[in-house]
Formats: C-alpha cells, structure tokens, sequence
C-alpha cells in the first residue's frame, strides 16, 4: 500500500509529496520573468505555497521512495511560510531549490547532510552552524538580508556564494563562518556583502575565490573581511572577474566562473570598503591581490605574518590607506610600482621574500622609494632583505645601490658630529660604495699639492746633502706616506708645512675609505 500525505495538508503539499517520492522536480514558475523573480512584488497564491514544516517532514521523516526512484527534494518558484527547521536532523536526500521564497529563516545547525543547493532564493536569515554535509553546499545567486552562520560548519566538497547579496546581523556580521572546514574550493565570486565577512581559522582545502566580490563595511562593524589564521590549500584570489558570460547567467556559476580576464577585457573589480584583515594566513599555492581596497580612518590592508609561495600585489588603483606585511614571509613577490600606498602607509618590518618577480618595469630607485615610504623610522634590515634578493637574481650592481641608500638613510639617524663625518664619507667614497671617487678626489688633491709645490720648493732635510727634487713625486709620496719615491729629504716650513700635513691627512683618509669600501664589496660578492 502506497503511503499517503498526512492529514491536513493542502492540495499543493499533497502533490509535492508525491514529487518527492519520485524524485521529480517541483515546478511552480509561471513562465513569466517579472512574476516569477523571488525578490519581485509579485504575490504568489496557495498553488505556490507550501509549509515550511512540510518541507521538514519530506526531509527527516519523508515517504520511501516510489519503485525504481530516488526520493529528492527539488523545488522551483515556491514560497515557504514559517521557519524551516532542520537543527540537529539528518538530511539523507538530495534538496535544490531554485527561485523560491521563504518568509522566515532557515535553521540547518547541527544537522548532517548530503548535498543542499539553494540557487537564486530569497532566505532572510540561514543558521547553519556546525552542519556536515559529506557534498556542496550551495548559496549561489541568492538574497540574504540578515546573513548566514556558519560556524565550525563542515562542508564535504564546495561551498559556493557565487552572486550572492548579503546583509549583516545586529552586529554587524554578514557571513559568521569562523572554524569553518571546506573539503575543496570555496568560491564567492561577485559576492556583495554589507558587514562583516568572517573566516577566522577556517580551512579551504582547494582555492579561495573571492573574484569581483564588493565587501562593504557597516558603520557598527568596520571590518569587512576577517580571515586571521586562515588555511589555503591552494590559491586566494582577491581579483577581477571578466564581466563575459556573468550578465544573465541562469546557472551558478556563470560562463565566468574561475577563468582569468583577458587584458583589456571588461571585468569587475574585488573591491573592499572597510578594514581587510588576513594577518597570520597560509597560502599553499598563491595569494593573488589586484583588487581596491578603500580604507578610511583606522582602517588596514593587514597582511601580517602571511606565509605563502607566491604574494601577488598588482592593484590598479593605489590603497587609500595602510598596507602591513609585517614579519611576512613569502617566496616569489610580484608586484608593480603604482600598486603600493604612498605616504609611510606601508608596513615591511620584518618582510621576508625570496625572489622579486615584478609584473611591471620596477627601477632599482623606486625599489628604494618602496622602502624608505614604508616607515618614518630607519630599518636597515628592510635595506638588508632587498639588497639580498636583488644579488640573488644576480643584480650585484642594484644591491650595492641599495647598500649605499641604506647608509644615507642611516645618517639621519645620528648625531651632528656623525652626520658631518658621514656626508664627508658620502661626498668623497659614497660609504665605499662608490670608489671612483676616491680616485677623483686623490687626483685632484695631486694635481694641486704638484702646482703648489712647483712653485715653493722646500729647503733640504741635510744642508749637505740635496736630493734631486720632483714636486710631482713629492706630492705624490706625501698622499701615500708608505711609498718611498726617494723624496723624503726634504723639510717643508711655513704654509708648505701646513699644505703638507694636509697631503698627509687626505690620502690617509682616502686611502682608508677606498680599502674599506673594497673589502665591503668583496664581502658581498
């Protein structure tokens, strides 16, 4: 004997009780465009309506299935009244619903399911904390104006967003997803969320993708995206999405789901109006950052201590407010000039990166302008970490200008005694770093020790005893007193005493800074 609907259901449950066991879908859409949308005006009669506690029923207490069927929930153009309320239940059957309406908010939490896939639904709030599901979970293209929870949920597979418009709760919060658990690839991309997106130490174990989303912080929240201590498996994407393929789409994903947008191509923007903070992230992959980032008052573009393969900071438009990437470590670093804040918003205390890959002409000079807008205060290991990655390239000649600016930033730093000692060391060698000049200046200091003493001989140092005299030897030897050019018999007096010591004084000098500054470069090659 076939088992019956319960008493007391309408004419309309009755009939989705027997899709149910079929496993057919549903159907309530009038084929009209405007009375169909679930976030219309349009009212939707009896035909279209069912009981949220008989979708509750179908699901944990439901008909076995018909012979030769799989029993299934698949509604389409439905309006549910009351709250659904599957808490702590185990959903074993497939549930997809397209273009419905629920008057009240969905309670998932606890329970255990398979597969849930809500496609272009109106749902005014979704509590989901701590479900399992061992498939997707899928929220594509919907409206939630009171946000979702998804606390230490457990997602067997994909959890998609994809086109979803979201608000947040009394506290700000749109997404609550903390310790959350994705098996494979969590993607929301074009997502418009108002609050807080919340992903405090959940762990994706594919790619993250949040391509063309727009977060938008509320005024009692200012965060926007909260993913501390986040796990990738793979790649984070904080980018574009190519417009083509997107406008109209009827499925979940749209043509444009995952794929790179073609330069010159039109596509939207990830853009982030409010705090963004990934601090303490692992990337396994790659974390991808092309997106705007609109940061006003306190607000941070927080990449502190991210660990990953590959960073890739190519953002169109310039941050408006501070960028840290404080004791970050990361291999590859790719990046472009106009990308990085200006005005000492940039943080680099501690930033550690292997290998610079710049995805647009990046001077040796802006690299240094990269630094010294990073902080007001002076820290040469920033210098000291670039100067290594450029030698490791094999870029010997820019680490030692690196070098060089490292010691000219380093004399503001001291004391007035010390700057005036600097800049002579500057304007004479550049701090050994330019050793050509200390020829120029030995040159000049020959050339006109020789005219000088061309014209003021000195007296003998033995009255009987007269070397032949050679000002040009003389002045020479008094500019490297080690050398012996057979002119120290000689005894300057009066200003070619003085004229004399100086020589003296000046090749001691450059001669010590020349070899310093030599030792220096061979110690870094």
């Amino acid at each position: 004997m076939v088992e019956q609907a319960p008493e007391g259901w309408t004419d309309t449950e009755r009939e989705l009780w027997e899709a149910f066991r079929r496993g057919n879908v549903f159907d309530r859409r009038s084929g009209d465009a405007d009375t169909d949308d679930p976030f219309g005006d349009a009212v939707w009669g009896p035909g279209r309506t069912v009981r949220a506690r008989v979708l509750a029923h179908l699901l944990l207490a439901g008909p076995a299935a018909a012979t030769g069927r799989v029993a299934s929930l698949r509604l389409n153009g439905v309006s549910v009244t009351g709250a659904l309320n599957l808490a702590g239940g185990d959903i074993g059957h497939y549930v997809e619903l397209r273009d419905c309406r629920f008057e009240q908010k969905i309670l998932i939490s606890e329970a255990g399911a398979s597969t849930l896939r809500f496609v272009r639904c109106l749902i005014p709030r979704m509590e989901a904390s701590r479900l399992a599901t061992t498939g997707d979970l899928h929220l594509a293209r919907c409206r939630i104006p009171e946000g979702i929870r998804l606390t230490d949920a457990k997602i067997g597979t994909d959890l998609l967003l994809n086109q979803t418009v979201l608000g947040c709760d009394r506290f700000g919060r749109a997404v609550s997803a903390d310790g959350m658990a994705v098996h494979q690839d969590f993607e929301a991309d074009r997502i418009e969320v108002h609050g807080e997106l919340s992903l405090r130490t959940t762990r994706i174990g594919g790619r993250f993708s949040l391509r063309g989303a727009q977060l938008h912080a509320v005024p009692q929240n200012r965060i926007c995206l909260n993913a501390v201590r986040i796990t990738v498996g793979h790649t984070c994407y904080l980018t574009s999405s190519a417009d083509a393929g997107w406008s109209g789409s009827r499925s979940y994903y749209g043509s444009g789901y995952g794929q790179v947008a073609p330069p010159g191509a039109p596509s939207t923007p990830f853009r982030a109006y409010g705090q963004v903070r990934l601090s303490d992230a692992r990337f396994d992959g790659a974390c991808l950052i092309s997106g705007e980032f609109h940061l006003e008052g306190d607000d941070e573009l927080s990449l502190r201590r991210i660990h990953t393969p590959e960073l890739r900071f190519a953002c169109r438009v310039r941050p408006t407010g501070p960028v840290s990437l404080t004791r970050a470590r990361v291999g590859n670093l790719v990046d472009t000039p106009e990308a990085w804040p200006r005005g000492k918003h940039l943080g680099l205390t501690g930033f550690v990166y292997e290998n610079l890959r710049p995805a647009a002409p990046f001077t040796v000079q802006q690299r240094i302008a990269w630094l010294e807008g990073a902080s007001a205060d002076f820290q040469p290991e920033s210098y000291e970490q670039l100067a290594a990655a450029l030698r490791r390239d094999g870029a010997d000649d820019d680490a030692r200008e690196v070098l060089y600016a490292k010691q000219r930033r380093r004399r503001q730093t001291l004391p007035l005694p010390a700057r005036i000692w600097g800049r002579v060391q500057d304007a004479t060698v550049g701090y050994g770093y330019r050793p050509g000049r200390a020829g120029l200046w030995l040159l000049l200091a020959w050339a006109l020790g020789s005219a000088w003493f061309a014209t003021h001989q000195p007296e003998p140092l033995k009255l009987d005893e007269r070397p032949h005299w050679n000002p040009v030897l003389y002045t020479l030897s008094q500019l490297i007193p080690v050398v012996d050019l057979g002119q120290q018999g000689w005894n300057p007096g009066g200003l070619s005493q003085y004229v004399s010591a100086g020589l003296v004084i000046v090749g001691w000098l450059l001669a010590t800074t020349v070899v310093a500054g030599a030792s220096r470069m061979l110690q870094r090659g």
